[in-house]
């Protein structure tokens, strides 16, 4: 790691947690008064929206300071074609028994067990890292963690 955890990485990555709930539902909302599509649609129409806005309002300072200058590669910009299916799927997840709190549970299994093996093949250009017994003991316990939930909400 180059530079120290600050406890604003910390609050920035915790309330990046509660933002993720609020879209799921937001979105969940959306597909069930229309459909998964119409959400998809709708929530990357207003987010680019925001986005530009957010562009004017910065004057051009969007830049990170120290961004490297290279070309970006390729498969960077697949993140809307996956955040296109991450809304569509949600959207169809939360209007089931599962829920919000099962969806997002589940969810973050998936994101777990995805960069574990991101790490271990080095997708996209991340170092190889071999998952540690840590790292698997932490994915069990937010599956065990997922099954509770689930199981509990069901009744």
């Amino acid at each position: 790691m180059d530079k120290p955890i600050s406890p604003l990485h910390l609050l920035a990555a915790f309330a990046t947690g509660g933002l993720l709930t609020l879209m799921v539902h937001f979105n969940g909302e959306l597909g069930r008064y229309g459909n998964a599509l119409f959400s998809s649609w709708t929530a990357h129409g207003t987010g680019t929206i925001a986005a530009v806005v957010f562009i004017l309002a910065l004057g051009g300072k969007w830049r990170y300071e120290n961004a490297p200058e290279r070309t970006t590669p390729w498969w960077a910009y697949l993140g809307g074609l996956s955040g296109a299916m991450t809304v569509m799927v949600t959207s169809y997840a939360v209007n089931s028994p599962l829920a919000l709190s099962g969806t997002l549970a589940l969810g973050l299994g998936g994101q777990v067990l995805f960069s574990l093996a991101a790490d271990h093949w080095g997708f996209f250009g991340l170092p190889k890292r071999q998952p540690e017994l840590r790292d698997l003991a932490a994915l069990a316990l937010v599956m065990a963690g997922s099954a509770v939930i689930i199981l509990y909400g069901l009744g």
